[in-house]
């Protein structure tokens, strides 16, 4: 999480409030960019109560239990309004779920929607296997999901990224423009194809020993404070990633669209081999369900004639 980033501001305004909510009783040390180590190493200090509370993306969340890969799924959602139904039909039993490790679900937040990024164009799913594509370390089922696909998958810490690209070991990478522009990404791969992958989310957790040592009476403020950075995140997020290409467009990214309908197939055929691999099948299955009640309440207007 980038200093005085949208994420960084917001997790410190709640450091904010928790402190004066609790007359300076809890107080919240919010480290940014990077200096507590990738999200593995967040979690692994976590573990040993070296940290008590995190802000992961799915990347980290799904170390802690797979059934939240669900956001991970190609193309599952249209849109943010839909992610934000299915997420909040999916909070109980995501909190149910990881309660018995030792965390508890603080609040989500908005990351942005996943494009691809490289440094060279792209168009059809045949130019993306030409390229070195990063994927999160400790993904194993998906990087081997895109070398059975003929891509070549590069998995590294995201904390690598920059490296990567400069050294050549990476060519390009699945990521929001907001990340893009605020990781300075995009001044090694100046092409962008707007696919509309997935929305990237993620959460904060705080370990259950912390949490159950804070008194009852304080939990409900503490809470309160947790829910307006997720309220806040859910409107602001999605302005800034949209802002990000036309600034990063300014200085020379190139926008570049897909062609041919074989994009839509080869991740359909990732999303239906994620059943059961890679996403509890009764997790997959709640989300389905979740997104169709959403679409039957929303129905997409008809193409114009």
């Amino acid at each position: 999480m980038p200093q005085l980033s949208i994420w960084d501001k917001n997790l410190k305004q709640m450091a904010d409030e928790w402190k004066d909510a609790t007359d300076g009783r809890i107080t919240v040390t919010v480290y940014s960019g990077g200096s507590q180590g990738d999200e593995a190493t967040a979690l692994r200090k976590m573990r040993l109560d070296a940290l008590q509370a995190a802000a992961f993306t799915v990347v980290g969340l799904g170390q802690i239990d797979w059934a939240f890969n669900v956001f991970d799924i190609p193309f599952f959602f249209d849109s943010y309004d839909e992610l934000n139904y299915v997420t909040d039909k999916l909070t109980p039993e995501l909190r149910k779920r990881i309660e018995p490790k030792g965390f508890m679900l603080l609040n989500w937040g908005h990351g942005g929607w996943t494009q691809v990024f490289t440094k060279r164009p792209v168009q059809t799913v045949d130019d993306l296997r030409h390229i070195k594509l990063w994927t999160s370390a400790g993904n194993d089922k998906q990087v081997q999901w895109f070398k059975a696909n003929g891509f070549q998958p590069r998995p590294m810490a995201m904390t690598d990224i920059l490296t990567g690209l400069t050294t050549g070991m990476l060519e390009g990478l699945p990521t929001t423009p907001l990340a893009a522009m605020l990781f300075q990404w995009d001044k090694q791969t100046p092409y962008m194809l707007e696919l509309g992958l997935a929305p990237v989310v993620g959460a904060g957790v705080i370990t259950t020993k912390a949490w159950n040592a804070i008194p009852a009476a304080d939990k409900p403020k503490l809470l309160a404070a947790a829910n307006g950075v997720e309220q806040r995140l859910r409107v602001e997020v999605p302005k800034l990633d949209a802002g990000a290409v036309e600034q990063m467009t300014k200085r020379g990214l190139t926008v570049t669209k897909a062609t041919g309908p074989e994009w839509r197939t080869q991740l359909d055929d990732l999303a239906k081999t994620m059943r059961g691999e890679s996403v509890p099948k009764d997790m997959f299955d709640l989300a389905l369900k979740a997104r169709t009640e959403y679409r039957k309440l929303h129905p997409a207007a008809p193409p114009p004639k």
